[in-house]
Formats: structure tokens, sequence, C-alpha cells
């Protein structure tokens, strides 16, 4: 049992990581434990958590997680907020234009 998530920092970063061990611990670690919390959260604290995803292995977890990574903070918050239907459209390469003036 593996578990792919996205925390909230208190400044209102996302955090995407994953686990394989129970999710409420890492959780703790992130806002607790300054050896096997994350650098990016320790700076952030406190980080509450805003979605999670279950998976079989940890392959598919940490698969799913460097996915996540790689999206826009849009498509993040769409994940977030179950908006699956904006997903798609939220994959669309934009072009440089469009990433300095997002109003296009």
């Amino acid at each position: 049992m593996a578990w792919t998530y996205i925390v909230e920092c208190s400044d209102g970063a996302f955090y995407t990581g994953s686990t394989g061990r129970d999710l409420e611990a890492r959780i703790w670690e992130h806002n607790h434990d300054d050896v096997m919390g994350a650098n990016f959260t320790r700076r952030r604290r406190p980080v509450h958590l805003v979605c999670a995803e279950w998976f079989e292995t940890v392959d598919l977890a940490f698969a799913r997680e460097k996915q996540i990574q790689g999206w826009s903070r849009a498509k993040k918050i769409a994940l977030i907020e179950e908006r699956g239907a904006d997903l798609p459209r939220l994959s669309l390469r934009r072009t440089p234009d469009e990433r300095s003036h997002p109003g296009l």
C-alpha cells in the first residue's frame, strides 16, 4: 500500500510527495521532524493535507508523484478540487505569450 499526496504549505505553495508508509505519520513528519521532513516543507510549516491517492505499490505512487510535480498550479488545484473534467484542458501547452500574460 502506498500514497501520493499533496500538502498545502503555510505560504500557499503545494508540495507533492509519495510514501509507502502511514500517510498520517508522513504528514506529521512534514510538520514536526527536522530530519525526515522534506527541506521544502520544513521552511513552510505548518502544512496540511489537501489531496491523497492510494496505490497498490510504491512504484506506482512514485510515478504519480513525478507526474503531478510536472503540472501547473492550476492543474493541481483542479485535482485537489476533484474537477477531473478540467484536467485535459489544463494539460494543453501554452505559448510563451500566454505564460507571461495569463489573461490571453
